[in-house]
């Protein structure tokens, strides 16, 4: 179980690295249209969910609803080398926490709510997955609208 859930989150990153890389710095504040995410706040976002879904896995409380304060938080980065930090931090947390606990422990149900309430706590994983590909695929928008062709996110060019 728990080398499943770690080659997983091992795929989550290298997958986001590699569609995302022709992004730069210069290219952080771009979004195709006011309002919605900047570069950097879409990868910040998508660190931010990482460490959502890993810290709701395991909290008394479950899974933390103040999408207010989170949407505060996110919007407030202006950085990608700075939110590529907070994601590799996120990345490095998620593998920490599977270490953490047992594959029972993974295996066991989430708190009643919302939020996959009674769900295996390793389905966590398979949401991220969603996300990621999700928020790779906007940030690949994101890059063609910049002139720039982003690769494919499974394998280098042959």
């Amino acid at each position: 179980m728990k080398e499943r859930l770690k080659s997983q989150v091992d795929s989550m990153k290298e997958f986001f690295e590699r569609s995302t890389r022709v992004l730069d710095e210069a290219d952080s504040a771009f979004a195709p249209v006011e309002g919605i995410f900047t570069v950097a706040q879409q990868v910040a976002h998508t660190a931010q969910t990482v460490e959502w879904f890993v810290q709701g896995a395991f909290s008394r409380d479950g899974f933390d609803l103040d999408f207010e304060r989170l949407d505060r938080e996110m919007r407030a980065v202006a950085s990608l080398e700075a939110a590529r930090a907070w994601l590799n931090r996120a990345w490095a947390a998620a593998a920490e926490c599977i270490e953490a606990h047992s594959g029972a422990e993974w295996e066991s149900p989430l708190p009643p709510g919302p939020i996959m309430g009674g769900a295996p706590r390793h389905t966590v994983f398979d949401a991220l997955a969603d996300h990621t590909a999700h928020h790779r695929g906007s940030l690949a928008v994101y890059s063609r609208l910049l002139g720039k062709a982003p690769p494919m996110p499974y394998a280098e060019a042959m």
